[in-house]
């Protein structure tokens, strides 16, 4: 067999072997997967960018006299929780990691959704330029945290959909492909709603003492 000959044969099964995992899905399983873990790095860009964020909202707040320290508190108690959690690229994959870091960012949101509602009983600080600004910040980064999010979904329940249905559910019990943990309902419900900043409403009267 001269050696022209075996690399046509080679070059046949190779051939062969790239349409057969083609028809199966095999290079959509790879498109796929990649695309999830893009929207996934970019879901935890966007919470990190908040979470460097409330330092520096917490300490414009910190001046301003008589501010109710719990609800100051509780933001940065909700911070701390949230940022101790490690993220790997594996937190993804683990259904319980993953429940338990949503729950940590619901917290956090909730905190942060009662300070901004507490800071419109401060003229002060809502006539304070540099709180505006990093309020501003803030909804821009809750507004992209929202699309990251609502990709990071769509991309899964795809994935999923992809790894369940037949034919391809053959080739992801081929090469381990598995279900991968999405966002779940009952936790989506506690993080879903960004922190509302208004500029329109009136500051309300401070009580006299």
């Amino acid at each position: 067999m001269n050696t022209a000959f075996s690399r046509r044969i080679v070059l046949g099964v190779v051939a062969a072997l790239s349409l057969t995992l083609s028809g199966c899905g095999y290079n959509e399983f790879q498109r796929m997967d990649e695309q999830v873990n893009a929207n996934w790095a970019e879901v935890l860009s966007q919470y990190q960018r908040r979470a460097d964020l409330i330092p520096n909202i917490v300490n414009t707040v910190k001046g301003e006299a008589n501010f109710e320290q719990e609800t100051l508190t509780k933001v940065v108690e909700a911070r701390a929780k949230a940022t101790s959690i490690q993220v790997t690229p594996e937190l993804a994959n683990n259904p319980e990691a993953l429940k338990k870091w949503q729950s940590a960012q619901g917290e956090l949101s909730s905190a942060l959704s009662r300070l901004l509602m507490v800071t419109e009983n401060y003229p002060n600080l809502k006539a304070n330029q540099g709180f505006q600004d990093l309020r501003v910040q803030l909804e821009g980064t809750e507004n992209r945290i929202t699309v990251a999010r609502n990709r990071y979904i769509k991309s899964v329940a795809e994935y999923n959909t992809h790894t369940r249905s037949f034919p391809t559910n053959l080739t992801a019990m081929v090469f381990g492909y598995q279900v991968k943990p999405n966002f779940q309902v009952e936790n989506e419900a506690a993080i879903k709603t960004a922190p509302t900043v208004s500029f329109d409403k009136p500051a309300a009267p401070a009580a006299s003492k």
